[in-house]
């Protein structure tokens, strides 16, 4: 079992914050950290249907963020919990991607979705309509770009002739997708994913997802699965029988979350409990 936790990075003000955060996780034996992709946010109450965190910020870039705290810790395994992949340039995602492995030497993964944001589609360029049909085909762009130095493909929305990273093989960088648990959803993971986070809890879905899997000819066995896991005031009890349900389940990154009214420095110790009163359960 692999221990995470979100770094609560729009609560930060400061950069120095953020590495503090990021060094104590990295002492306290966590496995992985991640945060999300946004490049733009929006002024608060613009979507009253839907949290500010979701989209209001401050966000830091992923992979500037994720460069710098590899450089100050030594185990951690950094995840973009989500990168909007059809917003972004293919390409370019490829190309700091495989920056990423290489300098962290192989602690970076990449999480992806599609979001919901069109203002934020608009912003970058990006039609907002087309966006699952446009990753499923830049996830095979992304994967042919670290596998080969230059590339030739012609597809409904990528033409290269000969281009390529050019870098060798950098370390590989696992793809997970950020998910709803509806039919199209969860096909497309079975499809084309190296791991799922659910959205919240995936123990219900999980054979769903894995019939999908044995569908599309892939071993269920070989999906990674991220399932959140709060830790509010019911205690160490609680926490080990919802670890319990999760691993039982075959969930194999649990993600401790604080409660979201625990500023920060306040939710550090007890994630920090949680993760120690996790793994000496579990394993």
């Amino acid at each position: 079992m692999l221990y995470g936790t979100p770094l609560p990075i729009t609560a930060f003000p400061e950069v120095g914050s953020v590495r503090a955060y990021a060094e104590a996780l990295d002492k306290a034996g966590f496995d992985f950290t991640s945060t999300s992709g946004h490049v733009l946010g929006q002024p608060p109450g613009t979507n009253p249907q839907r949290p500010e965190r979701q989209y209001a910020g401050p966000f830091y870039d992923p992979f500037v963020t994720f460069a710098h705290l590899a450089a100050v810790t030594r185990r951690l395994h950094f995840m973009t919990a989500i990168l909007i992949l059809p917003a972004w340039p293919t390409a370019l995602v490829a190309r700091q991607a495989a920056e990423l492995a290489i300098f962290s030497e192989g602690r970076f993964e990449l999480g992806v979705g599609v979001s919901w944001n069109a203002a934020e589609y608009q912003a970058l360029g990006q039609n907002i309509h087309d966006r699952g049909r446009r990753m499923e085909e830049q996830i095979e762009v992304l994967r042919l770009l670290w596998s080969q130095p230059y590339v030739t493909f012609e597809g409904r929305y990528h033409t290269l002739d000969k281009v390529g990273l050019n870098r060798g093989s950098p370390p590989r960088i696992p793809l997970w997708f950020g998910t709803e648990t509806g039919e199209t959803a969860l096909r497309r993971v079975a499809r084309l994913a190296d791991g799922w986070m659910s959205l919240g809890d995936p123990i219900e879905h999980l054979p769903r997802l894995r019939q999908y899997m044995r569908e599309a000819g892939r071993d269920p066995q070989q999906l990674m699965v991220r399932g959140p896991l709060p830790v509010g005031d019911d205690g160490k009890t609680a926490w080990i029988d919802a670890g319990r349900k999760l691993q039982a389940a075959g969930v194999t990154h649990i993600n401790i979350v604080a409660p979201p009214d625990l500023a920060p420095i306040q939710a550090l110790p007890r994630i920090i409990e949680a993760r120690q009163v996790l793994a000496d359960t579990l394993g």
